[in-house]
């Protein structure tokens, strides 16, 4: 630089900078090579490269090389495979929908929460019929454990208008979580919204009907398959013409997501049985442009964020697929998604921690573009959710939406190595196995044979032996566990009473239908028409619906309603039983263990579970890796860990003494390998003579040295690896907490 131009105050450059010249940006290879050096002789792949459940490898680091040719890129949110949402502007123009279920037993509760939730932020109606409604049965003749749970009890065109009461249906949107039928609820949702002057043809939303997704849940529908898929079809043809806002092809995920599924079998399922109710249907004369619109997908959203992003981009992709092969119009092959966060995940103990778990995996629900989102309110494993947990649940909605704004952009992962790569493979996994459900015959067939059962089933083991051996970590379950919580009391209704009261009210409202001959007659006579309608509906010379909707009006109920469709001899008779996959959650192999300290600190009027002393041996620096280890470990199950201040006992005397006078049934020795051959013989061997029905533990697995311990006194060892929940119910056992 010149002294002119530092005497002008002008700073001048000798030349101008060139970053990319002057730091070359290191290659991949080069990268490698310095990660290597630091794993100091680790294989690079089993240390950096992790498998999926999907039998995905994830790679450490994602470059421009790894989605190079990938079919999907390229594309503009709105167009083609429609992997960035099926909408140009995405969420720009309208945001999702917050589509919160409220777990109200009763039409009124029901109708009341709903109001309240409706001002504060939810902005569509979800409508979960209970277990006797979803059937098409009436209070009166279900099981007490049916009525009220896992929904609303609906039996007339009363019950479904005060659950709807002073609720605009016709512009809010509004889904039914109906079964394994449309055709019932959507003859309730005519009849309602007749009686309140709404105008149905404007609705939007969704009447669930999902035979195969009821099937695989309860093991069984209540109808003959083809009876079912009349049903269906029954509905379809009617909202084409009459509502055509409303979906009534309902296609769930969730359960196989609920039952350990992972992301590629969730999405082939669901693909393979959308693809049966295509052909289903295309034989009953609809056509694929109807089917299609007619459809929607439901999908659980589990806590690997870029996971989730990812299948719900492959499942639009693939359903782009699909449908092209159907010959679809473009328009209809977009997928409308439905997602809620997953109860798989959920837990029983820390059960606030599910607030957390509902946010990242609404985000990702988000972020991949779903039309509608339920998410869960943390206490959903304790029964249904209270003022408190919904609003918790509905404003982590609220807050994605108003707070972190990602109502303004348009597909956030778009363009993400990683994420683009994710979508792809998912994809592709997901579509091999749709290809081998084919093979089988089809969905309903595959089911029949048990294959996504026992594939479902597969990856939940997996999934519960990482958790089991502390590879995959719930927090507050086998990890960072809170022992000093306290339960949240269940908040269940008493179904027996709620199936007392409903039946006491539903006679009352038959005694009322039978005042006059007229009333008797009208409900009767539109019964009968129903009848003959179901008989001659391959000539549709009767519209079911509307024959329906008016039964209802009369005074007919959803039982009479639902036997009136069940006329032929064949459709008395219940499907064919399949192997049925039962909602489960990951955490409950270890919440086992909880609740028998629970049920044992009952027992012994204790406060606290049962006793383990920590002889910590040495100073600080020497015991604490372990002896923190130790502790973690042992209160995952609710042990009561003694934990000595310190620096430690100097010798194996201080430590028995100490162990004996805390009279703890279990004894955890922590030290180091190089001092165990010193210290763990003569500890374990005084502990057995003392007390021999004291459980020896040792933190820590020194090969060389395994079988002396054991023979001095060792009964368990505890280490990175080992199969915690096998170790922590053998000493629950030997303790007597545990039968």
């Amino acid at each position: 630089m010149s002294n002119e131009s530092q005497e002008s105050g002008e700073i001048k450059l000798e030349k101008e900078l060139n970053l990319q010249a002057d730091f070359p940006s290191p290659s991949y290879e080069d990268w490698k090579a310095a990660a290597g050096e630091s794993l100091k002789g680790a294989p690079f792949e089993k240390k950096l490269v992790t498998q999926t459940y999907e039998g995905i490898d994830l790679q450490p680091i994602y470059t421009s090389n790894d989605i190079g040719g990938l079919p999907h890129l390229g594309e503009k949110p709105g167009y083609n495979s429609f992997s960035r949402g099926t909408t140009a502007n995405g969420y720009l123009a309208e945001s999702w929908e917050i589509c919160q279920e409220i777990f109200a037993p009763l039409p009124s509760s029901y109708n009341e929460a709903l109001k309240y939730d409706l001002k504060r932020g939810q902005t569509a109606i979800n409508l979960c019929f209970d277990n006797a409604a979803s059937r098409g049965v009436d209070p009166d003749n279900a099981g007490i454990d049916e009525v009220g749970k896992n929904g609303v009890t609906i039996s007339t065109s009363q019950d479904m208008s005060t659950a709807l009461s002073d609720v605009d249906f016709e512009r809010c949107p509004i889904h039914i979580r109906a079964g394994f039928s449309p055709l019932e609820p959507l003859m309730l949702l005519k009849a309602a919204a007749h009686e309140q002057g709404i105008d149905i043809s404007k609705t939007r939303g969704s009447i669930h009907g999902d035979p195969l997704g009821y099937w695989v849940t309860n093991g069984q529908i209540p109808v003959q398959e083809e009876d079912a898929f009349d049903r269906m079809a029954q509905a379809a043809h009617w909202t084409a013409k009459n509502a055509p806002g409303l979906r009534t092809i309902g296609i769930s995920g969730l359960p196989y997501h609920n039952a350990g599924a992972d992301a590629a079998r969730e999405l082939a399922y669901a693909l393979g049985t959308a693809v049966e109710y295509m052909d289903r249907l295309l034989k009953r004369g609809l056509d694929a442009d109807s089917i299609a619109q007619n459809m929607h997908f439901t999908f659980g959203v589990g806590p690997f964020y870029f996971m989730e992003l990812a299948k719900i981009r492959a499942a639009r992709i693939l359903w782009d697929r699909i449908t092209t092969g159907f010959n679809c119009s473009p328009h209809c092959r977009k997928m409308t998604v439905h997602a809620r966060t997953s109860f798989y995940n959920q837990t029983k103990y820390d059960p606030y921690v599910n607030m957390l778990r509902t946010t990242t995996e609404a985000f990702s629900a988000v972020a991949a573009g779903v039309d509608s989102l339920t998410t869960n309110p943390f206490n959903e494993t304790y029964g249904s959710g209270d003022e408190f947990s919904r609003r918790a649940a509905r404003n982590v909605q609220v807050l994605l939406n108003e707070e972190s704004r990602l109502n303004r952009i348009i597909d956030p992962a778009g363009g993400s190595y990683f994420v683009e790569k994710l979508t792809h493979e998912v994809a592709e996994k997901a579509w091999k196995l749709f290809q081998e459900i084919e093979t089988k015959g089809g969905m309903l067939n595959a089911l029949k044979q048990g294959f996504p059962q026992s594939e479902t089933e597969t990856v939940d083991k997996k999934r519960k032996a990482d958790l089991a051996k502390r590879k995959s970590m719930i927090v507050g379950t086998n990890f960072s566990a809170d022992v000093k919580e306290k339960k949240i009391a269940p908040t269940f209704p008493d179904y027996a009473e709620i199936q007392k009261q409903r039946s006491a009210t539903l006679k009352k409202f038959r005694d009322s239908r039978s005042i006059s001959n007229k009333t008797r007659d009208d409900w009767r006579k539109m019964l009968s028409q129903l009848k003959e309608a179901w008989e001659s509906r391959s000539t549709m010379k009767t519209d079911i619906v509307e024959a329906g909707a008016e039964a209802l009006a009369a005074g007919a109920t959803l039982g009479e309603i639902s036997s009136a469709l069940r006329v032929e001899k064949t459709a008395q008779i219940p499907s064919a039983s399949i192997t049925p996959l039962t909602p489960r959650r990951q955490a409950e192999i270890f919440e086992e263990l909880r609740d028998a300290v629970e049920s044992f600190k009952e027992k012994t009027d204790s406060t606290a579970g049962p006793k383990l002393f920590l002889a910590t041996m040495g100073p600080l620096a020497q015991h604490k890796p372990r002896a923190d280890f130790s502790q973690s470990f042992f209160e995952i199950a609710g042990f009561n860990v003694i934990y000595p201040p310190a620096p430690g006992f100097n010798t194996p005397q201080e430590a028995i003494d100490a162990a004996i006078a805390s009279q703890a049934p279990v004894v955890a020795i922590c030290s180091t390998d190089e001092t165990y051959p010193e210290l763990v013989p003569p500890i374990a061997k005084s502990l057995k003579e003392k007390n021999p029905a004291v459980v020896v533990v040792l933190a820590g697995f020194p090969k060389d040295h395994v079988e002396t311990f054991k023979q001095a006194g060792v009964d368990e060892f505890i280490y990175l690896g080992g199969d915690a929940h096998h170790i922590l119910s053998g000493i629950l056992k030997k303790v007597g907490v545990l039968s």
